[in-house]
């Protein structure tokens, strides 16, 4: 009898999609605060430049740390022998191996 697969993804491969789910989110956190200098109204622009450029370094940083280990990563959404390298039929080229048009 065969063994039932198991519950739970094993803990790298769980590590790396949430990493890739960090760096998806990454974008659209950063738009968000950016836009919060817009919220304050009557700050100094001092402040608020300061406020953008430790932003824009902090999101450099976290985007640094996290290509760090994704690198390397084979993509867990692409089955093994489909990626990089795979080579696409050419154009007239059907499931057969002909290469004319009939």
């Amino acid at each position: 009898m065969k063994r039932p697969a198991p519950l739970f993804l094993a803990r790298r491969g769980y590590r790396l999609r949430r990493m890739m789910d960090a760096a998806r989110v990454l974008p659209a956190l950063g738009a968000f605060l950016f836009l919060m200098p817009l919220l304050w109204g009557g700050g100094t622009t001092g402040g608020g430049i300061l406020f953008v450029f430790g932003i824009w370094a902090g999101l450099i940083a976290v985007a640094a740390v996290l290509a760090g280990p994704l690198a390397g990563a084979p993509d867990p959404e692409i089955p093994q022998g489909e990626g990089e390298g795979a080579r696409a039929p050419e154009p007239g080229e059907g499931p057969e191996g002909g290469g004319g048009v009939v």
